[in-house]
């Protein structure tokens, strides 16, 4: 079995709105998975306020409610409590002990794992990758077309890398799915989407969706000629409702795809839910 982890920041699910840019004119094969192949979520916890980065991905990549441990919901970059939970136990960390390969796709901007781990400020799938550094994708990956830019096109490193390449997103795609071959998980995460939900700028956010979009078309094709299980969700709305700045209450979609989806759907009704179905469905 084979499960490609596609982790979108900052979608939530939202009825349709003049202001709501995830609909089927701007990303038709991402609404077509969630009406197809998907469901809506729990990303509150069960704490007050809008959810945030820090705790939501440390639940999704744990299966603990980090939310719950901090008593809040943190944003950014997570502090020393939450950081201590994700490297104590997390999905790589769990899989890799059941024998499976792991793969983080994202490319970082390093040479090696010793210059990231060096960072004083980290993510929370950043922290999962350095407890299994073997998963990390460095900028020598990127240039050979081992590992995929978290944008897709690379466009947003031109300044500093212009020997980089932009590529379509589709070759991106066509990058991801050759990685997938070579493991049991692959992770690739994709936050351009966060980023134009808090821009307030619906042009700039459709343009998001799209490039994901034309993406995931490829991606599914590919996808479904390998068997793969394909796996995406979010963890927390934002882009859905472009009139807020901040984070949403709203639902994310949880959308499974593949050998293993109706095992997954059935399983997951919340963030919390997602590591614990993945290992079962590794399990089974």
């Amino acid at each position: 079995m084979k499960v490609l982890f596609l982790f979108i920041d900052g979608v939530g699910l939202r009825a349709a709105a003049t202001d709501n840019p995830v609909n089927p004119e701007v990303c038709p094969v991402l609404c077509r998975l969630v009406s197809k192949h998907g469901k809506p979520i729990d990303a509150r916890l069960g704490i007050d306020g809008p959810p945030q980065s820090a705790t939501g991905q440390a639940t999704m990549f744990t299966g603990v409610n980090c939310a719950a441990a901090m008593g809040k919901h943190c944003e950014g970059f997570p502090g020393p409590n939450l950081r201590k939970i994700v490297e104590a136990d997390n999905l790589f960390i769990q899989l890799r002990d059941r024998g499976k390969q792991v793969c983080f796709s994202d490319a970082y901007l390093v040479d090696s794992a010793d210059e990231l781990a060096a960072r004083r400020f980290k993510s929370v799938t950043t922290v999962m990758a350095l407890t299994t550094p073997e998963t990390i994708r460095t900028v020598d990956d990127l240039q050979n077309g081992q590992a995929v830019m978290q944008d897709l096109t690379r466009e947003t490193i031109q300044d500093r890398w212009p020997d980089i390449a932009v590529i379509p997103p589709q070759r991106a795609a066509e990058h991801l799915a050759a990685i997938a071959r070579r493991y049991d998980f692959t992770l690739f995460e994709f936050f351009q989407s966060d980023v134009a939900g808090h821009s307030m700028d619906y042009a700039r956010a459709c343009a998001a969706l799209r490039t994901y979009d034309r993406f995931l078309a490829s991606l599914v094709r590919f996808a479904e000629a390998m068997g793969v299980t394909l796996v995406l969700t979010s963890d927390h709305g934002n882009i859905e409702n472009i009139s807020e700045r901040g984070h949403t209450l709203n639902p994310v979609p949880f959308v499974a795809l593949g050998p293993k989806e109706e095992f997954l759907r059935e399983r997951v009704s919340s963030l919390v839910d997602v590591t614990p179905a993945i290992l079962s469905a590794f399990d089974t």
